[in-house]
């Protein structure tokens, strides 16, 4: 066992933070930055993406004027592999993945943990906000306190070994505190602002980056509604999702909503914000966190995208990789290929991904 912790360092001022007070909390700190592409890849300028050399300068910079090491570790390859390739080929499929959600699964609790490992450090460091708390012989993850910053739904991968080795320095802080600690310590990037977008599509045309990373053009096809009556035409199915309103680009008298895709007939679905809303979904791919598996049916709640407030369910572990979860109320576009994390209070019991409402 030692002190010694390997900090991801994006550039932003929550892993700028978080290398500060783990440095004041006595840690051997270690900052690093992932580069996982190169932006002229994206088809972006260097300064309107995530992971731009402004980024990694300015966690250099950060790491310079605390005094620790830095480092950059090229991991293109196995971002290409793990993150955009499956972001493509699920758009393509019909799905709507979270590219988030792999990032941190393979690139953050796989490739960085497996680094430190490799040069004997005994932790790693992000800046997300959650907690990682120690209870009856197992690892919990735990709500921010800062509920409004709160990431849990992007970690219920983690698994116990990785908890073991895995910081999280402001899961107790809201984002106001981390920006003042930022500012008191004359962090250049105090006042940063949060990257909103996918780091890979930076300007949100997931569309315009699939057919580039893809080298093939998704052909325009019919909206119909759901009894088949054309309504119009579309610019491919991947430029759509479901609940999405905005974009549609066709008049019909009436606010219209994508309600499913066709993948084989390569047709959009349109109709009203009521028929978006369903009771029930399944999900694979599963990691549990709070229990081994679950017996019998567990009520609880859980949130099926990101930002949605946690719907009480009944759940009911199906199979070996497989989850049934039953809502007490009507859900609104549960969305194959989005995540289902459950949650007990302000802990996570696991999560996986949604394969059908």
């Amino acid at each position: 066992m030692n002190n010694k912790v390997l900090c991801g360092m994006s550039g932003g001022v929550d892993s700028s933070v978080s290398a500060c007070l783990l440095m004041e909390q006595g840690y051997d700190v270690t900052g690093c930055t992932m580069r996982l592409f190169e932006n002229k890849d994206i088809g972006a300028g260097l300064q309107s993406a995530c992971c731009s050399l402004s980024d990694v300068d300015d966690a250099k910079r950060v790491c310079y004027k605390l005094g620790l090491p830095h480092y950059v570790f090229q991991f293109a390859e196995e971002f290409r592999r793990t993150v955009m390739h499956p972001f493509a080929e699920a758009y393509l499929s019909g799905l709507t993945p979270n590219p988030c959600i792999n990032c941190n699964r393979y690139l953050k609790f796989g490739k960085l943990v497996n680094r430190a490992a490799e040069v004997e450090m005994q932790y790693v460091a992000t800046g997300h906000y959650a907690r990682i708390e120690r209870q009856g012989g197992r690892w919990l993850l735990k709500k921010s306190v800062d509920a409004k910053k709160d990431q849990t739904y992007f970690l219920y991968n983690l698994t116990q070994d990785q908890m073991e080795h895995f910081l999280l320095p402001l899961g107790g802080l809201t984002k106001e505190v981390v920006r003042e600690i930022a500012a008191a310590h004359g962090f250049a990037n105090a006042r940063k602002k949060d990257s909103q977008d996918i780091c890979f599509v930076p300007n949100g045309d997931y569309g315009a980056f699939i057919e580039r990373f893809e080298g093939g053009k998704v052909p325009a096809g019919q909206y119909i509604d759901c009894e088949g009556t054309v309504l119009g035409t579309h610019k491919g199915h991947i430029r759509y999702t479901l609940g999405q309103r905005k974009g549609l680009n066709i008049a019909l008298g009436k606010r219209a909503y994508v309600i499913g895709k066709d993948v084989t007939e390569n047709t959009v679905t349109l109709g009203e914000d009521r028929d978006l809303y369903g009771m029930e979904l399944t999900a694979r791919d599963l990691n549990l966190i709070a229990c081994d598996q679950i017996d019998g049916t567990l009520h609880c709640t859980a949130k099926s995208r990101h930002g949605q407030i946690e719907t009480p369910c009944n759940v009911v572990q199906t199979g070996d990789d497989e989850l049934l979860v039953q809502f007490e109320r009507p859900v609104r576009a549960i969305t194959p290929g989005q995540a289902v994390v459950l949650y007990d209070g302000d802990t996570v019991i696991g999560g996986g991904t949604i394969i059908a409402p």
